[in-house]
């Protein structure tokens, strides 16, 4: 029992800390289990095949097949006609629809597909994005609580419970596992409540945005001076045999002082945007470069390059209709994520150029290039919409921006909603295990072919999926060392004869607090098995504590290690203080109704 306190320690260290990704701490994780031999090694791995971690894989797969059919690219219309005019019932309206698609697909991947419809809305509408995105987030992460897939503390519940089960003390009743819409009415619940509480209070509680933000396609400079107040022109320049930069590569140059932004090169009847760092610069280039009329006329003075007027040998690659400024926030799942642009060589391998970043509100514009990126960063690309289209379905980034695309593979629409439906309704008919039915739909959709192969397999989210498989034995070590025991008969000594109400509140406050410091995953390992151990010990529902600590691990609206959250606040421009005033009440309400529901439910 010490030494699975001392891993719970480490667990919680890595987590807060985040010297290291999450994948990684959970194998670390792992490897300490092993060597340590607290969990047997037939069990070391049993997360890699446990039912959680291949119904998200199958997850992952019905919802890249819904996405690459175009089915998403139609809800705006559809949330434009039901909501029509009115923010408030635009709100809604958008965060009603996310937040009923959440309870069957992950909710980071339900906010991928929304955050750019929620953009397209908003530059139809004129309405701040600020205003769309966190009730939107919050509707998300409410109506994933309404099946058991819905998100991981759900997914990961059923599974735990089956290993509790195989060390409940002698005489104990087995614990039963919950069923897809087992939860459903509490789910429902939940997100009413949300949908009310930001149709009649929330929104006032909204930062105050008097700015008109839209993210639809414009030129460079248009975009630059309304969005960030930078004042810029885009000009020509060409180089001349006797100019200093003759020798240079681009990123040389662009280290020269007062250099403006090169945004384009073209060499001889070869054009091309965001052209390399290491691109050497000869006599004869045109440069497109950006920035104010009179340092660009100083810089060409000073290193004899020659403006010229207009736009005539690269206008075209400026048109709004094939390029453009583009927004894309950095998911938590991005390979990105501790790396610069320089290093990642974004220029080169795909053909954008970081133009700026938004981090926690504040725009960097200078050595933007050599700044690792972290989670929830905003990147500003210019870039043509052929060359982002190819790229954004890499999923290392997530657009933002409503630019010009062509939807993919809408022939397929019907199958994709067959084998989507259809998989669901053959878990709920209870004839097969739930893996088991989301794995057939996955199959359906690769058969014929709404997805290829290789498309299935970017859907995955391999850092959840190794997160998941790792921390899993966690739990295992926890019930069958005793700890999980020893702890509940501590607590059961102190709180005497309290009731099974104010303690199943007081454990849904600790698990959401464990959750905005250990993320979902680690709070729900951590406090499931306690839990239920608390219930036998104080002689309650066991099955009530386990479900209601599992909705509370979803319960974090303020901090970003939710990633849902994270994923909205740099796009929504939302600081600490927002997060607070809007996510801290709903927080309390999550409690309250959760707690009433499962007792009064089961």
């Amino acid at each position: 029992m010490l030494l699975v306190l001392c891993v719970l320690a480490l667990t919680v260290c890595l987590f807060v800390t985040e010297w290291v990704s999450v994948d990684l701490a959970a194998m670390l994780l792992l490897v300490v289990l092993g060597l340590t031999g607290l969990v047997p090694l037939t069990q070391l791995f049993s997360g890699f095949a446990s039912n959680a971690v291949m119904s998200i894989l199958a997850i992952m797969i019905l919802g890249a097949g819904m996405e690459h059919t175009g089915l998403m690219g139609r809800a705006a219309d559809f949330i434009l006609r039901l909501a029509g005019d009115t923010e408030r019932r635009l709100v809604v309206a958008l965060s009603a629809v996310a937040g009923s698609v959440s309870g069957f697909m992950q909710n980071p991947a339900v906010m991928a597909l929304f955050l750019p419809v929620a953009s397209r809305v908003a530059a139809r509408t004129g309405f701040p994005l600020g205003h769309l995105l966190l009730p939107m987030a919050i509707c998300i992460v409410l109506g994933g609580t309404m099946t058991t897939i819905g998100n991981s503390p759900m997914i990961l519940l059923g599974d735990l419970i089956e290993s509790t089960n195989k060390n409940l003390p002698q005489g104990a009743q087995v614990l039963g596992t919950f069923k897809l819409f087992s939860v459903f009415p509490i789910g429902v619940a939940l997100l009413v409540c949300g949908l009310l509480y930001f149709y009649f209070f929330g929104l006032k509680r909204l930062p105050a945005d008097d700015v008109e933000e839209s993210v639809t396609p414009r030129t460079t400079e248009a975009y630059f001076e309304h969005l960030y107040g930078i004042t810029g022109v885009l000009v020509e320049l060409r180089v001349y045999p006797d100019s200093a930069v003759v020798g240079l590569t681009l990123g040389e140059a662009e280290q020269l002082p007062a250099a403006p932004l090169f945004l384009a090169l073209k060499r001889g009847e070869e054009r091309r945007l965001a052209p390399p760092m290491d691109e050497p610069i000869e006599a004869g280039c045109v440069f497109a470069v950006m920035g104010p009329a009179a340092q660009i006329e100083s810089f060409a003075a000073a290193y004899g390059l020659g403006v010229l007027p207009g736009k005539h040998h690269m206008g075209a690659l400026f048109d709004p209709i094939s390029a453009g400024v583009s927004e894309a926030v950095l998911p938590p799942s991005s390979a990105w994520l501790g790396k610069s642009a320089m290093a990642l060589r974004i220029r080169r391998r795909y053909g954008m150029n970081l133009l700026a970043l938004v981090r926690a509100g504040v725009t960097i514009r200078d050595q933007v290039r050599t700044l690792n990126f972290q989670s929830g960063d905003t990147l500003i690309f210019h870039s043509s919409w052929k060359e982002l289209n190819d790229h954004a379905s890499d999923r290392d980034f997530i657009v933002i921006t409503d630019y010009p695309k062509d939807e993919k593979r809408p022939h397929k629409q019907g199958f994709a909603l067959f084998f989507f439906i259809g998989a669901f309704a053959l878990a709920f008919a209870g004839h097969v295990s739930l893996p088991i039915a989301l794995l057939a739909g996955a199959c359906g959709m690769l058969a014929t072919g709404v997805l290829s192969t290789e498309e299935a397999y970017r859907a995955i989210n391999w850092k959840t999926i190794f997160s998941l498989a790792c921390l899993i034995p966690i739990s295992i070590a926890i019930d069958q060392t005793g700890t999980a025991a020893w702890m509940a008969a501590q607590v059961a000594k102190q709180v005497g004869s309290v009731g099974a109400i104010p303690l199943q509140i007081a454990l849904a406050m600790l698990t959401t607090v464990a959750a905005m410091s250990m993320g979902q995953v680690g709070s729900t390992v951590l406090m499931v098995p306690i839990s239920i151990n608390i219930a036998l010990a104080v002689n309650a529902n066991p099955t009530h504590f386990a479900l209601i600590v599992s909705i509370a691990a979803s319960n974090n609206f303020i901090t970003t290690s939710n990633p849902v959250i994270a994923m909205i606040q740099g796009p929504g421009g939302y600081q600490k203080r927002d997060l607070m005033r809007v996510g801290l009440p709903m927080t309390l309400m999550v409690i309250v109704i959760s707690v009433a529901m499962v007792n009064t439910l089961f």
